[in-house]
């Protein structure tokens, strides 16, 4: 969260190392990826939704766990 916060409020691509990208089969759904050293890689999905606080980007998170989310994100 230390960078994905950040370059989320300018407004512009995230940085490469964020390793987040969008999903092909769902326009608008993007997909973030971790790894926890030995353990699972984790992924989230999310969207943008509308503005709850004006010129702040709202984040709508739609899954978050394994590979599996990806079945349907």
């Amino acid at each position: 969260m230390d960078a994905f916060v950040p370059d989320l409020r300018t407004g512009r691509r995230f940085r490469p190392g964020l390793r987040i990208k969008g999903v092909r089969c769902a326009p608008g759904v993007y997909e973030l990826t971790w790894s926890m050293g030995t353990g699972p890689a984790g992924r989230a999905t999310f969207e943008y939704g509308t503005e709850v606080r004006p010129g702040t980007p709202h984040v709508i998170w739609r899954r978050i766990g394994t590979h599996s989310i990806l079945t349907g994100p």
